[in-house]
């Protein structure tokens, strides 16, 4: 699987709605699972972004597919990002050598 931490920013739409926010994330959630993905964690923060996530998909457009219909709900835009971890960083600097 393929990791992506997501940065969320409420659109107009999304702050009116703002006592939703935690429902919709359940229904995103269960919405990637669907797709064969898993997100992992979600986080609301304060700052220029109003939510984080970490999730887990299939593949890139799997991963494309998800926040094009999330931005279509009208309530987030999103930043996504592809993550690596350790082991996956380690061989990428190996090839780098």
């Amino acid at each position: 699987m393929v990791r992506y931490i997501t940065l969320y920013q409420f659109t107009d739409q999304g702050i009116k709605n703002f006592e939703g926010t935690v429902s919709r994330s359940n229904e995103a959630t269960a919405g990637v699972a669907k797709m064969g993905g898993k997100i992992i964690s979600v986080h609301w923060t304060v700052g220029p972004y109003d939510l984080v996530s970490l999730g887990e998909f299939p593949d890139e457009e799997t991963a494309t597919a998800f926040t094009l219909k999330l931005g279509a709900a009208g309530n987030v835009r999103t930043t996504t990002m592809r993550a690596f971890n350790a082991d996956e960083m380690t061989r990428i600097v190996s090839k780098a050598k």
